[in-house]
C-alpha cells in the first residue's frame, strides 16, 4: 500500500487542492506500542504531526482521522483487553475518547471511531465537547467482516496476533444488524457514517439513505485498491477506471462521497 512521510504530506495536500479534492483521511502507524494504546494520545504522536502537516499546508481541506488502537496496541487489537484477554470496553472508550481530543487539538476536522466498540462514538462526542472541540465532527465506522482489509493491516502493522479480530465487526450475512448498528451510532451523536468495505456495502447504503439524513461515506479499503486498479506498464499511470465505475454506482446508491487510496490517481484521471 502507498505511504507518505510527514515531510511528503504538504506536497500531496497541495496537489489534492489543485485537483479539487476537498477532504483527506489520515492514517498513522506507531512504532511504540503497549497494552493500553497510550502512545496514541501523546501530543507529538505521528498521527498528530501528520494532521498538523496537512492542515498547515492546506487549511481549507478537511482532515479526517481514525480513533482506533490497532496500530498502537501490542496485540494488534482495535481495543484494550483486560487481564483475562477479554475486551475492556470502559478502557477502550476512555483511550479512544482521549485520542479524539488529541486529533482535534492537532487540527482534525472529523474523527472516526473505528473499533465498532459500543460507546466509543458517544465517548468521543462527550470528550470533544468537554475540551472545547464542539465543531469537530464524528464519523464512526460501520464494518462488515472481509478479507479485503489484509493489505492495510500488513502495511500498518495491525494484524491481530490472535487471529482475525472480528469481535465487533458485523457478519456480512446480517445486513439488518449493520443497519441497526449504523442507526444506533447516529443516535449516539454521529454526524456522518463511514461504511466499509465500499464494494460490499451498496445494499445497506441504499437502505440507510432511506432511513437517515446523516451523510454516508463508503470506504474503499485496501483490497479494493489493489484488486480494482493497477499500474499501466506502458504509461506508468494507475488505471483506475474500475474504481471510477464503483464510485459512480455508490453515488447513485446514495453516497455523499467515497473514500479511497486512489483519490489522487482518480482526480488526475478525471482532470485529464
Amino acid at each position: 500500500m502507498p505511504t507518505l512521510t510527514v515531510g511528503q504530506i504538504p506536497a500531496a495536500m497541495r496537489e489534492a487542492r489543485q485537483l479539487g479534492i476537498r477532504s483527506v483521511k489520515v492514517f498513522a502507524e506507531s512504532t511504540q506500542r503497549d497494552g493500553a494504546g497510550e502512545f496514541s494520545v501523546v501530543p507529538d504522536a505521528l498521527m498528530a504531526r501528520a494532521v498538523r502537516a496537512a492542515k498547515d499546508a492546506e487549511p481549507e481541506i478537511a482532515v479526517m482521522t481514525e480513533t482506533c488502537l490497532c496500530s498502537y496496541t501490542d496485540t494488534g487489537f482495535c481495543y484494550v483487553t483486560d487481564r483475562h484477554g477479554r475486551p475492556d470496553i470502559a478502557a477502550t472508550t476512555d483511550v479512544t475518547s482521549r485520542q479524539a481530543v488529541a486529533h482535534a487539538a492537532a487540527g482534525a476536522d472529523i474523527v472516526g471511531p473505528a473499533s465498532m466498540v459500543v460507546g466509543t462514538s458517544k465517548g468521543a462526542r462527550e470528550a470533544l465537547n468537554a475540551s472545547g472541540h464542539e465543531s469537530v465532527s464524528i464519523m464512526p465506522h460501520v464494518i462488515f467482516w472481509s478479507s479485503l482489509y489484509d493489505g492495510f493491516r500488513l502495511t500498518m502493522g495491525a494484524t491481530p496476533q490472535a487471529g482475525s479480530d472480528r469481535e465487533f465487526q458485523i457478519n456480512p450475512g446480517k445486513p439488518e444488524q449493520f443497519i441497526d448498528t449504523a442507526l444506533q451510532l447516529v443516535g449516539d451523536g454521529a454526524d456522518m457514517l463511514l461504511l466499509e468495505p465500499a464494494m460490499f456495502s451498496a445494499d445497506v447504503l441504499t437502505e440507510l439513505r432511506k432511513r437517515t439524513l446523516a451523510p454516508l461515506f463508503p470506504f474503499s479499503v485496501s483490497g479494493e485498491y489493489t484488486t480494482l486498479s493497477h499500474v499501466d506498464s506502458a504509461t506508468g499511470k494507475r488505471d483506475v477506471r474500475r474504481l471510477v465505475e464503483l464510485f459512480t454506482m455508490l453515488k447513485r446508491a446514495g453516497a455523499e462521497a467515497s473514500i479511497t487510496y486512489a483519490a489522487l490517481d482518480i482526480a488526475r484521471h478525471l482532470n485529464d
